[in-house]
């Protein structure tokens, strides 16, 4: 055999069989035994193994023994690359081969599997040898074995396995692909129901079609086998393995067949969107395109049993569901006690463009096995058009297959012909008996086609025409299985007619009755579950939040005290006593005990709470502490105080996330939105990450509710502060928030005190409705000596959205509005200039504006003949452009000067020296005319 015909693969395999001989002689096959008597060292071996010519060896039995390790190297090469020659395109057949340079080809840069290239001739053909011991037959001729081979690898489903380096996992699967040679067993009542399945998803299709000439629905046709594969997925879960609920995430392709054919939702619904007698008046909101919306149901199984399955809003960002998916799964499976994750999983249906072009699933993949974001495994289908809008794969990706980013894992991927539903849908039950055993996601790559457009409006031929036009040519999935299945006997021709008939009369009643009376907009959100209860409209009644002083000098005891024999870093320790003495009243109160006692209150008020961010657990600026560590053990042992104040508290969980924004804030989103009673939070490393986030931000935090009628009470903690420190972590972009706020969608505030902060979280969580909340957090006011507060602040009152001025108001000439950390600048200044004609008024709260409550404050300052609005940002950034808008309710008509930094394409200066002058320039414009 000659050397380069020979995979690295199958001398591995032979290696780690050659040294496990070395050990032990009984623990290989005999024919092993035989080959390896004759070797003296690896080399040895692996000049054996590609040689042209068998070793001598002194019998016949000795040659058999030699060739029998032959057909197990060719076994091998089949489960290594048998997928490379599986018959997976539904086009193929339409393939002439001066049309290949179209297609991407894998001809001469792959293993080849013939017998001849493994030392195997044709004398060999008749000759028994063993096939191992799952093939059927487990022993046969060469041609037999062949056979068996083709069928299981090279069918209309490949499979790769061999990027799995867990052998357990890789053995699993092999056994399971090559029992009955990897063919479907589908009872007659199965294909019936997969032949049902196509022939509605292909009819609805056709039916809208016809009735809405070019509007967009972005059709399923090519792909219909996606159906009977989510409803086998459905029922042996429920059957089978225990799955009581489904969490799904997809793009548009095929969406409305789902909705109708999967998740039944009313075809009057459906079709009302078509005639947009659906409202989104009449929830409120802007409301969403058809194939962007959400559902729910309770599923009826086959066995009479339900399981839920939701499938989740989202936008026409790519993938960008994917982790909001993961997040909400997570969720549900801490509701329903899925401490093992395996009654509740989610599913992601993704498009082999935006699978292999959409960094966010590298991320996502990336938190499978991350303890504070792993889900148990995911099911991934590719819906593969070998198309992206008209981006052809040559041209989309540097891999031959749009799965291979997925080989970052352990998991298995199967490829599979979309003509061949039988196979896909063994494909799926491969990839959830896989899930539900290792915990490992599982890829599904259903290769198909897209009979139109990248919508019903759009013309492929400009682009594609030859692709196009074996598409045209090319029979749909119900009329091949329609064929089989009368072959086979099991539905005829003309029974198939009937099932189209009947269904296409209920499609026709169903149009009928949307467009004969009015049709309820149906949602999932506010209307459903847990969000039951919670009210949509923003209120600026405030909410009480302070904590008796008892109970806070209890729990600040709990939180700075260790356990006996605990020894913690000697710095630690030191913030430790610092904040001993807090709760003794000889100092004020820092933020990141304020935080802590306000995280303790709701605890023991039975909140839980989940906080993540790539640093949380210590915090980016050392200043939290949520996990100590014991230096004095060799395996450190973390105490975490703020799981240790009670038996009966609420559940807290911190995690340090890995170096990602936006796979974990959509986590965080999707969390969120599974459980509006617990107070979820994300802080990143430094304000300006949320770059890396802005997606979720754009078309999830902001736009969720007006679109999706979906609430959600996800806070996001974003340190924002001008301290010199350069243009990269000084600006949380505060100015991006405020432009994405109206109608009370989100809360975007800025607290410029630890009790104000205390405040502001508890308020999050004791209010009865749910948005989510920016907050922009400090950096250097976190050690500030000034930014402290009293444990009676704490103990009394609320939140307060516009704090006052402490000074006497009819001495003021001059009121200056501000947000955050510049209130501290200007407290300096004019402490130093003595200057009490200058009132500062901080609006702790931007969004919802607190109009009334500024009202009422400047009405105490009748004596102003100056109002400013100062801001430490560039005057393109913070919240100037905002207040631009709301000047009326903060002085008539009077006129607002602006005190900041001039507009920049950067947020910050490099430079501290440059900095200090334009902090310089800013105060001198507020205090112009105080003197010392």
């Amino acid at each position: 055999m000659k050397q380069e015909a020979l995979g690295i693969e199958n001398l591995l395999f032979a290696e780690a069989l050659f040294e496990s001989w070395k050990e032990k002689k009984t623990s290989v096959p005999s024919e092993w035994d035989e080959l390896f008597s004759h070797i003296s060292d690896g080399a040895g071996l692996a000049s054996t193994l590609r040689s042209d010519s068998p070793p001598r060896v002194a019998d016949a039995e000795s040659a058999h023994v030699y060739k029998q390790s032959r057909i197990d190297s060719l076994i091998w090469a089949y489960r290594d690359v048998g997928y490379l020659h599986a018959d997976l395109n539904p086009l193929q057949g339409y393939i002439t081969p001066d049309l290949k340079y179209l297609f991407k080809t894998i001809e001469g840069s792959h293993e080849n599997l013939r017998p001849e290239d493994f030392g195997l001739e044709e004398a060999d053909r008749d000759t028994i040898f063993r096939s191992g011991r799952s093939l059927t037959p487990p022993s046969g001729t060469l041609e037999i074995i062949l056979s068996s081979l083709r069928e299981t690898y090279c069918s209309y489903m490949g499979v790769e396995v061999f990027h799995i380096q867990n052998r357990t996992m890789r053995g699993w699967l092999i056994e399971k692909i090559e029992q009955q040679n990897n063919r479907p067993v589908v009872s007659n009542t199965q294909k019936m129901r997969i032949l049902s399945d196509v022939i509605k998803a292909e009819e609805l299709e056709s039916f809208i079609h016809s009735n809405y000439i070019g509007q967009k629905r972005f059709s399923l046709e090519g792909g219909e086998s996606l159906i009977p594969a989510l409803h086998h997925l459905i029922d042996i879960g429920a059957r089978d393995l225990g799955i009581q609920e489904i969490v799904l995430g997809m793009a548009h392709r095929g969406r409305l067949n789902v909705l109708t054919n999967l998740m039944n939702k009313p075809q009057e619904e459906v079709f009302s969107t078509f005639e947009d007698r659906a409202l989104p008046y009449e929830v409120g909101g802007s409301g969403d395109v058809k194939y962007h919306l959400g559902f729910s149901t309770d599923h009826i199984n086959e066995d009479g049993s339900r399981t839920h399955v939701s499938l989740l809003p989202n936008p026409s960002h790519l993938e960008s569901v994917g982790p909001v998916v993961e997040g909400k799964a997570r969720g549900a499976q801490r509701r329903r006690d899925d401490n093992h994750r395996k009654r509740v999983i989610p599913v992601l249906i993704h498009g082999d463009s935006a699978f292999t072009g959409q960094g966010v699933v590298a991320e996502t993949f990336n938190l499978a096995q991350l303890r504070g974001y792993k889900t148990g495994g995911t099911i991934h289908i590719i819906i593969n058009n070998q198309i992206g809008f008209t981006t052809a794969p040559r041209d989309s990706r540097s891999t031959f297959f749009c799965t291979d980013v997925a080989k970052v894992m352990p998991v298995p991927i199967f490829h599979v012909n979309g003509d061949h539903p039988e196979h896909v849908t063994r494909a799926i039950d491969l990839a959830v008996r896989f899930r539900q055993k290792f915990g490992y996601d599982a890829v599904v790559d259903i290769i198909c086609y897209r009979k139109y457009g990248h919508n019903e409006a759009d013309e492929p031929s400009f682009t594609h025409p030859i692709m196009y036009g074996l598409i045209e040519n090319a029979d749909s999935v119900s009329k091949i299985y329609g064929r089989q299945m009368d072959e086979e006997g099991v539905c005829s021709t003309e029974e198939q007619k009937k099932i189209r008939d009947a269904y296409r009369s209920l499609l026709k009643l169903s149009l009928k009755n949307a467009k004969s009376k009015p049709v309820k907009y149906i949602t999932d959100g506010f209307q459903f579950g847990d969000w039951k209860k919670y009210k949509k409209e923003y209120s600026h009644k405030k909410t009480k939040t302070g904590v008796a002083l008892p109970t806070l000098k209890d729990i600040g005891k709990k939180l700075t005290t260790v356990p006996q024999g605990f020894q913690i870093h000697r710095k630690l320790q030191r913030i430790l006593d610092d904040k001993k003495k807090m709760l003794a009243g000889e100092s004020g109160f820092d933020w990141a005990t304020a935080e802590a006692l306000s995280f303790a209150s709701l605890l023991i008020d039975g909140t839980p709470i989940r906080l993540s961010g790539e640093d949380s657990g210590r915090g980016t600026f050392s200043q939290r502490h949520a996990v100590c560590w014991n230096i004095a053990t060799e395996t450190p042992e973390p105490y975490i105080p703020l799981t240790n104040l009670s038996e009966f508290q609420a559940r807290f969980r911190v995690y340090d996330s890995p170096l990602s924004e936006f796979s974990v804030l959509g986590f965080e989103y999707g969390n969120a939105m599974a459980e509006p009673e617990m107070l979820t939070l994300w802080e990143a490393q430094f304000g300006d990450f949320c770059n890396g986030a802005q997606v979720i931000i754009d078309q999830f935090i902001a736009a969720g509710e007006s679109k999706w009628d979906r609430g959600n009470g996800l806070v996001l903690l974003l340190p924002h502060g001008y301290e010199g420190q350069g243009p990269e972590h000084s600006s949380g972009h505060l100015e991006r928030f405020l432009q994405l706020c109206a109608d009370d969608n989100i809360q975007v505030c800025v607290p410029t005190t630890p009790a104000q902060y205390f405040h502001l979280l508890r308020r999050q969580m004791k209010r009865d409705f749910r948005k989510p909340l920016i907050v922009m957090t400090p950096k250097s006011l976190l050690r500030s000596k000034d930014a402290v507060s009293a444990f009676e602040d704490m103990a009394n009152g609320g939140f307060s959205e516009v704090l006052n001025d402490p000074l006497d108001p009819q001495s003021a000439r001059v009121l200056a509005f501000c947000s955050g950390k510049i209130y501290y600048d200007l407290a300096t200044r004019r402490n130093e200039l003595k200057a009490k004609e200058i009132a500062i008024i901080r609006l702790e709260q931007l969004h919802p504006f607190p109009a009334e409550q500024v009202k009422a404050v400047v009405k105490q300052y009748s004596s102003v003949d100056r109002y400013v609005w100062v801001q430490e940002e560039p005057r393109n950034r913070g919240a100037w452009y905002y207040i631009e808008n709301f000047k009326h309710a903060l002085v008539g008509d009077a006129e607002v000067h602006y005190a900041g930094r001039q507009p920049s394409a950067s947020p910050a200066t490099g430079s501290y020296q440059q900095h200090r002058m334009e902090l310089n320039d800013i105060l001198a414009s507020v205090f112009c005319g105080s003197v010392a």
